[in-house]
C-alpha cells in the first residue's frame, strides 16, 4: 500500500496510467481505470500499512517568527524541517535579541518587540517599527563577526553578531539604557537537545532560539473557548503557535499524538506553558500583566497526575515533534494517525 505522502504524486493521470499498468488493475477498459485510481484512493485515506488517517481537522493558518518574540510572518505554505518551520531564507526564531551578557531579551520584558515587523528582500533581514527608519542586515552575517554563546532559558547555544547597525537601531527603537545586540542561528552550529530540557521529547527533538519546541500548534476552538470566560477578548497572535487549525472542538490539539498534515508527520510531546507574554496586546505592545494569564490560571491547570511537569502553570496549546519533514499548506487536512 502506497504511504500517504506519496499519494498525492501518484494520484495524477499519468501516474495512475503507470501504476495500473504496472500491475494495480485486474481488467481492461473503463473498469480498470476506475479500479485502479480506487485502490490509490485508499492509499491517499489509510496511509502507511498498518494505519488509518483520521481527518480530526484543518490548517486554517500558519506563521513564522524570524526574529524572537517580533511580529510574526502569516503565510499559506511553509517548509517543515528538523529544526522547525522556514520560507524561503527566513527561518522560525532564526535571529534572537540579547542584552549586553548575551541573554535572551523577548517580549516579556520589552513588550514593544511585538511591533517590529519582518521581512526579507534581495539577500537582506528587514525590521521595521513605529517610528524607525527601516533597518537591513544581511541574511548572511559576515563571517569577520563575532560567534557567541547565548542563553536561551538556561540553554546555551551559538548567535553570530549582527554588526552594530543592527545593534544601534534595537538599543534605539527599545529606549533603554541597556546596549542589545542582534545575534543569527547559523547551520552548522549546534541547536538545542529538547530531551536535555524536557523528558517528554526524543533524543532527535531539537529547536533554535524557541521556547521549547519548533512546532507550537493551536486550534481556533481552544482560543474561542478562552474567550467565552474573558471580558476583552484575545487574538491567536497573543499565543504565538505556528500551527492553527480550525474545525475541531477546543483544546483536540492536545489529544492527537501522532498526526500527519500535508507531507510532514508531526507527534504531540507535551502541553505548551504559559506565562506573562499572553498579556501583551500584539497591536499594541503594552503589556497588562494579568489577562488572560489569570483566567488560564484558573482552568487551565494541568492534570495531578502531571504536576511534576508542569508545576501550576497554566497549559494553553500543545507542542508536537517533527516526525517527518514535509511541506504543509493553508487549507490541508489534519489527519490523525491511527494504529490498527
Amino acid at each position: 500500500m502506497a504511504h500517504f505522502a506519496e499519494a498525492r504524486e501518484l494520484m495524477t493521470p499519468k501516474r495512475t496510467a503507470v501504476a495500473l499498468a504496472a500491475g494495480l488493475g485486474v481488467a481492461a477498459g473503463v473498469g480498470l481505470a476506475t479500479f485502479g485510481v480506487r485502490r490509490l484512493l485508499d492509499a491517499y485515506r489509510q496511509g502507511p500499512p498498518n494505519t488509518t488517517l483520521v481527518k480530526v481537522a484543518e490548517v486554517s493558518r500558519l506563521f513564522i517568527y524570524p526574529v524572537k518574540s517580533c511580529k510574526g510572518i502569516p503565510l499559506t505554505e511553509v517548509e517543515v524541517t528538523d529544526l522547525g518551520l522556514k520560507k524561503g531564507p527566513l527561518r522560525d526564531r532564526q535571529w534572537l535579541i540579547v542584552d549586553e551578557k548575551w541573554n535572551m531579551i523577548t517580549g516579556r520584558v520589552e513588550p514593544s518587540l511585538v511591533l517590529v515587523t519582518v521581512s526579507d528582500k534581495n539577500g537582506f533581514l528587514c525590521l521595521n517599527a513605529p517610528e524607525m527608519e527601516e533597518l537591513r542586515v544581511p541574511l548572511k552575517p559576515s563571517k569577520s563577526n563575532p560567534v557567541k554563546m547565548c542563553r536561551v532559558w538556561g540553554c546555551n547555544i551559538e548567535g553570530r553578531d549582527c554588526g552594530d547597525e543592527a545593534a544601534h537601531w534595537i538599543s534605539t527603537y527599545l529606549r533603554n539604557s541597556r546596549a542589545f545586540r542582534l545575534v543569527c542561528y547559523e547551520p552548522s552550529m549546534k541547536p538545542i537537545y529538547l530531551k536535555e530540557k524536557e523528558p517528554s521529547f526524543l533524543d532527535s527533538d531539537k529547536t533554535v532560539y524557541n521556547d521549547t519546541s519548533s512546532c507550537m500548534m493551536m486550534s481556533e476552538a481552544t482560543v474561542e473557548d478562552l474567550n467565552t470566560k474573558l471580558e476583552k477578548k484575545v487574538k491567536m497572535e497573543n499565543f504565538r503557535p505556528v500551527v492553527v487549525v480550525k474545525d475541531c472542538k477546543p483544546y483536540a490539539e492536545d489529544t492527537w499524538k501522532g498526526i500527519q498534515i500535508g507531507t510532514a508527520k508531526l507527534h504531540q510531546r507535551m502541553y505548551c506553558t504559559r506565562c506573562i507574554f499572553t498579556t501583551v496586546d500584539p497591536d499594541t505592545g503594552i503589556i497588562n500583566r494579568k489577562e488572560p494569564l489569570e483566567t488560564l490560571k484558573r482552568y487551565r491547570q494541568c492534570d495531578p497526575s502531571e504536576k511534576h511537569i508542569y508545576k501550576s502553570v497554566p497549559v494553553f496549546g500543545s507542542h508536537y515533534g517533527i516526525e517527518k519533514p514535509g511541506v504543509i499548506r493553508v487549507g490541508d487536512p489534519v489527519y490523525m494517525i491511527v494504529q490498527q
